[in-house]
């Protein structure tokens, strides 16, 4: 009996994206192939062509899966402070990033124009932005409209300074992740009437 036939369709979805999060990972997008996928996940194209009607749809449910991932790496506590929020899921986004290279630059360069791969990637800022809002328990709704706006920018900016960043590593990961936190502590500090970061330099 072969492993194709011991795996039922769950275990068999997993299997597929975790050998394509393999294949993503260590090649260019264009380079990586779906009879490459089936081979190594051993299994026949057709059936890979079942759970995965096309590449680009193989690395939309991989993209959606890593988004999932990195949002629960990313809980914020209200314990802990909003530096140290932002510390937590900078650092889990750009460990990620530097690990997954050749997927983080499919998506946001190779399929820039994919609405489907567009949407995965909104609606992960989205869920960051809607915890971050609740880290910094605003009550005023002005406020918050005024804090929500400059936030959904900031991720955008930390989106594309991460991006860059892949293509030429101009800086440490550290070093990345202070330039991001201090870019949000500026952006914000003139709507709020406490510093969020009293312990951080202006």
């Amino acid at each position: 009996m072969s492993s194709r036939q011991r795996l039922g369709p769950a275990e068999r979805r997993a299997q597929l994206l975790a050998v394509a999060a393999r294949l993503f990972a260590a090649q260019p997008y264009d380079e990586v192939l779906m009879e490459e996928v089936a081979e190594q996940a051993g299994v026949s194209r057709a059936l890979l062509y079942r759970h995965f009607p096309s590449k680009r749809d193989l690395f939309a449910a991989l993209y959606q899966q890593v988004a999932e991932q990195l949002l629960a790496k990313t809980r914020l506590d209200p314990a802990d402070s909003l530096v140290e929020q932002l510390t937590e899921g900078l650092d889990a986004h750009i460990e990620y990033f530097a690990e997954n290279r050749h997927t983080v630059l499919a998506a946001n360069r190779v399929l820039a124009g994919d609405r489907l791969i567009q949407t995965i990637i909104a609606g992960e800022l989205d869920a960051l932005r809607e915890r971050l809002l609740g880290a910094l328990a605003l009550t005023d709704d002005n406020t918050r409209a005024a804090v929500s706006g400059v936030l959904k920018s900031w991720l955008v900016f930390v989106q594309v300074l991460c991006v860059d960043w892949l293509t030429e590593e101009t800086c440490t990961r550290a070093e990345l992740r202070d330039v991001c936190i201090g870019a949000v502590l500026g952006a914000i500090r003139p709507l709020l009437d406490e510093d969020p970061a009293p312990g951080r330099a202006h």
